[in-house]
């Protein structure tokens, strides 16, 4: 961490709008104007609309993230976590990944700590199941759906082949249709190289709370997306919910009972709970209280957009809803974070702010390979898109969406390389423990005890004849 007599921009969150707001600022700045600094868990930020394809092997994992130090050579990049905020002081600690917490001050302040897995009290859900928020958990879910393919192929048991065999997903919005639709794919191209197992043993299970799925793209593409993962043979429950998943066993509120080992929970997502400790004005539901100019409210030095923050949607608001709050997806986002670069620029020089206002482009999904959905609003029309043209209007917008020319080219030449060759069903399931191979070769053997005991067996021999 460096030292600076300029004044410091700090944005707490490297994810989707901490990157482009970071981007946009140096961008905007004058040289030596100010520190801009970036403190992230992680050393990179993660698309998360590729979650699922990278679950199922379409990309690669690595070309899901964006190295944070190579995308903002000019920033001050700090791998921690900020703890606290102390506006009085404009002072925030950093728990960096070894040694003590230190101080940081600050003039400027970004809040971009985006969102977590909304969970709920249910017994056996943090043992048992699988988030898809992070690159880790998607890499963590590919291998452990192949494995489940490897353990019912070599088992016996019935008992124990059928719970391998059994998926459940609980969430039914764009990552959990998405990622089942993508699990789905890759389950029935591996099945081909098992001799014991096929798609019809395997058993998928969608289950969401709300009465339909998909709601992002409106009720009858969502009824087509739920009509179409039946008729791939998964099974769809709405209107309920999961009781519990003690040791696998998955009890719904409709009263099915299934064993399953594979449990994946997508069913929405809430603010960091970290910013509770911020001090900062909250909404009903934890979110950064901001104004249509990004500025959290009450403060003149504060920024938050993204997923964390309850941004004014103004094209809602113009049209008569006085209620209406921007929704946490990709597309605002990346347009809040380019309006907030800007009003941070303006705010530091005694600039007038501009507020943020976008219309809604409408929504895409995809439901695996050449499947999804699309709705296009243009001006009062709504385009309702589905089939192998929704899927490819899913992953040239969200390819477009990705950041850098880098990720964009790798992810570009993954799919084309996905045309002419076959996917990939390789399970590494060992990158989980990678050491634990190594650590049985190389701890000390133990003490031989049966030749110790022979030996003082024999002692005890002699002693006798001795005596």
């Amino acid at each position: 961490m460096s030292t600076t007599e300029r004044p410091r921009i700090l944005v707490v969150g490297g994810g989707y709008v901490g990157l482009y707001a970071a981007r946009r600022i140096l961008k905007k700045m004058r040289y030596g104007e100010a520190t801009v600094t970036v403190v992230d868990p992680r050393s990179y930020m993660t698309y998360q609309p590729f979650l699922p394809e990278a679950a199922a092997g379409s990309i690669s994992p690595r070309h899901v993230v964006v190295p944070l130090r190579r995308v903002l050579p000019k920033a001050e990049v700090l791998t921690g976590r900020v703890t606290t905020i102390d506006q009085d002081r404009k002072v925030a600690t950093v728990a960096p990944l070894v040694g003590e917490a230190y101080e940081l001050p600050f003039d400027y302040l970004v809040i971009a700590m985006g969102a977590v897995s909304r969970t709920f009290p249910i017994p056996g859900l943090a043992e048992q199941g699988i988030g898809m928020k992070g690159i880790e958990e998607s890499i963590g879910l590919r291998n452990h759906v192949l494995e489940q393919l490897d353990k019912a192929d070599s088992t016996t048991d019935e008992d124990v082949r059928r719970k391998a065999l059994t998926f459940v997903f609980v969430g039914g919005g764009f990552a959990g249709a998405e990622t089942i639709g993508e699990v789905e794919d890759m389950a029935r191209d591996a099945a081909k190289y098992y001799t014991s197992v096929k798609r019809e043993d395997m058993r998928f299970v969608l289950v969401d709370a709300a009465d339909k799925i998909l709601p992002e793209v409106g009720p009858k593409l969502g009824a087509y997306g739920k009509e179409h993962l039946e008729s791939r043979g998964v099974e769809v429950y709405l209107s309920t919910s999961m009781d519990s998943c003690v040791d696998g066993h998955v009890v719904l509120k409709n009263g099915l009972e299934v064993d399953s080992s594979t449990i994946v929970w997508t069913a929405g997502v809430k603010p960091n709970p970290a910013l509770a400790r911020f001090g900062l004005p909250l909404g009903p539901r934890g979110h950064v209280d901001t104004s249509e100019k990004l500025q959290v409210q009450g403060t003149d030095y504060i920024w938050a957009a993204g997923d964390n923050a309850q941004v004014p949607d103004m094209v809602g608001r113009r049209a008569g809803n006085p209620n209406a709050w921007c929704p946490p997806n990709a597309q605002h986002a990346l347009r809040q974070a380019k309006v907030l670069g800007d009003n941070v620029i303006s705010g530091m020089r005694g600039f007038p702010q501009k507020e943020y206002s976008h219309a809604n482009k409408g929504a895409v999904a995809g439901l695996g390979l050449h499947k999804g959905v699309a709705m296009i609003v243009m001006g009062k029309v709504k385009i309702k898109v589905k089939g192998r043209l929704a899927w490819y209007m899913h992953r040239g917008y969200h390819g477009m969406a990705m950041p850098t020319w880098n990720r964009k080219i790798r992810i570009f030449a993954d799919w084309t390389l996905a045309m002419f060759l076959k996917r990939e069903v390789v399970s590494l399931g060992a990158m989980e423990t990678p050491r634990e191979e190594f650590y049985e070769a190389a701890k000390p053997s133990p003490a031989p005890v049966a030749a110790k005991a022979d030996g003082d067996a024999s002692k005890a021999g002699e002693k006798a004849k001795a005596s």
